[in-house]
């Protein structure tokens, strides 16, 4: 409840509230049939309609059609007060847009900074400010295996700095690419744009899928000054072994969505990082304590691998 409860405190209001709900049992259900949260509409899906995309695609189909904007949220973020103002907003400034997303705030660790120093391993800086430098990409940046373009645009290549990457400036950035629980889209899109329900249950990587193609129909946004908390639960995701493969297989089905026909080198790259991926994550099972989920995420991403020479995925 703490995600409707920071929705009741927002400065805009929303139209209309729908909660998708997927659950197998009626605990849910009570707890919003029991609520005073005004202008709400819940819906209970049956074992056809569950999933992350198939509940995205159910409820595109429950909105009002006089609804302009709609705003996705994961049940597990708080926003701020004024996270649908910000978001409204930019589209006020851009009312080209197709898409513009919020900013997650709990997340990573920013540093304003003066200086840049571009062979300091250590940090990624961009925009006046510096985070830490994961191991992964400390390593990719001494093979010359990392992008070129900022954050949230996604190279030719794959494998691209999210928008995890973008600092916390209170600025609106041009990407291709938005988190599927902080988004927003116009409704006029949604009808004609669907989310693939290649991507069942967990649903890795859809959101990816989906905006990085309707980013060729028109620009998305991140409003960094749209912020709300993000508190992931672990629970619902897969086993590690299956969470490997989704990480090789969906990634290889966004990639070549964003570019079907990639030249040699982009191949090679793409390849090469996977592997590269791979094999870090072998290596954690000496690094870290917990040695049997690194196993068998690595044992997930080697038969995703393979299985991709035989069998690839189509949306």
């Amino acid at each position: 409840m703490s995600l409707l409860t920071s929705v009741q405190q927002q400065t805009r209001y929303p139209d209309e509230i729908l909660i998708i709900d997927g659950s197998k049992d009626d605990r849910t259900e009570v707890r919003f049939r029991e609520s005073e949260i005004g202008k709400i509409n819940y819906h209970k899906v049956t074992e056809i309609d569950r999933g992350l995309t198939k509940q995205r695609n159910y409820g595109i189909e429950q909105v009002s059609r006089d609804t302009d904007i709609v705003a996705f949220l994961d049940d597990d973020v708080i926003l701020q007060p004024d996270y649908f103002e910000k978001l409204l907003q930019t589209y006020e400034i851009h009312p080209a847009a197709v898409g513009v997303g919020g900013y997650i705030t709990n997340e990573i660790l920013w540093q304003e900074t003066k200086s840049v120093n571009p062979r300091d391993l250590n940090y990624f800086y961009f925009d006046g400010y510096r985070r830490k430098e994961s191991s992964r990409y400390k390593l990719r940046r001494r093979l010359g295996l990392v992008q070129q373009t900022p954050p949230g645009v996604y190279p030719t290549f794959g494998h691209g700095r999210s928008i995890s990457f973008l600092p916390p400036s209170g600025k609106t950035y041009q990407v291709n690419q938005l988190m599927g629980g902080v988004s927003s889209f116009p409704l006029s899109l949604l009808k004609e744009h669907k989310f693939s329900e290649y991507f069942e249950g967990y649903g890795l990587y859809e959101d990816a899928h989906f905006t990085l193609r309707v980013s060729k129909i028109g620009n998305l946004y991140l409003n960094t000054a749209a912020q709300l908390e993000h508190h992931h639960d672990p629970g619902g995701r897969p086993n590690l072994f299956n969470y490997g493969k989704m990480v090789v297989r969906n990634g290889w089905l966004v990639w070549r969505t964003f570019n079907p026909v990639p030249n040699w080198n982009d191949r090679y790259k793409w390849w090469v990082i996977t592997i590269l991926l791979a094999v870090i994550r072998f290596l954690n099972i000496c690094t870290t304590r917990d040695r049997s989920g690194s196993f068998q995420e690595f044992s997930g991403r080697v038969i995703g691998m393979f299985t991709l020479l035989l069998n690839k995925p189509k949306n």
